[in-house]
């Protein structure tokens, strides 16, 4: 039985063989789309590092310019003033222990990121089996452990992206839908690929950029060589 459906079939036959500069392959994966969405766009890295050593864990955060098509949700775990600040900024949820105790027992996640003051860590803490597994644990070094919530919330609600490499050393990220013209969507790809260049470990040896795809939703992957990629940001 084959894995794909007609349609995605007849669009990998569509694709060109070789790779091509990221303005093309945009276009590749444009012309491939078949869904009767309005698809995410998606880039797929994979790198030159081995994540099964602490000192080659490749993760961050990029504020697309762009944004990315679709506003997050902002959970803000918070006290006091904080939460006046959050609720201003723009923070869809805002509280303290209560919602922690209500993902706790009712497994409440009407959310897509998270944003907490380094007080409130003690009880966040409570929830790492919970948010953990689904990327949403506040964390300093991606600016969501913060005593700033305003420019947090800001910063997510603009299109405030994280990437983090997983176990196969590929890093997947969205930049952009298809209704995007293709300019915002190389703009938020190039910014992206630059934000994963800069966080490239000092122990990584080696091609650091090995592939480069990117694709619709349901679309195939298109090949992006990466050489031209890296010499044109």
């Amino acid at each position: 039985m084959p894995r794909h459906g007609k349609k995605y079939e007849a669009a990998c036959k569509e694709l060109p063989g070789e790779r091509q500069e990221l303005a093309d392959a945009i276009r590749t994966v444009r012309k491939a789309a078949f869904a009767a969405f309005d698809e995410t766009v998606e880039m797929h890295m994979r790198l030159g590092v081995n994540p099964k050593h602490a000192d080659q864990m490749v993760r961050g955060t990029v504020v697309l310019p762009h944004g990315t098509g679709k506003s997050k949700r902002v959970l803000v775990i918070a006290g006091g003033d904080k939460l006046k600040e959050a609720e201003a900024a723009g923070a869809d949820h805002a509280g303290g222990a209560e919602l922690v105790k209500k993902i706790q027992e009712e497994g409440w996640l009407e959310f897509e990121a998270v944003v907490a003051t380094p007080d409130m860590m003690r009880e966040v803490g409570k929830l790492g089996k919970i948010l953990g597994p689904r990327g949403l644990m506040p964390n300093p070094k991606t600016g969501t452990v913060t005593f700033d919530v305003a420019q947090a919330v800001q910063e997510v609600k603009a299109g405030k992206i994280e990437f983090r490499v997983d176990k196969t050393a590929i890093i997947h990220a969205p930049v952009g839908r298809l209704s995007f013209d293709d300019e915002k969507l190389v703009e938020n790809a190039k910014a992206l690929a630059r934000a994963v260049l800069q966080a490239k470990p000092a122990v990584a040896k080696g091609k650091y950029l090995i592939s480069i795809h990117v694709a619709s939703t349901m679309g195939p992957g298109v090949s992006v060589d990466p050489v031209a990629l890296e010499a044109a940001l």
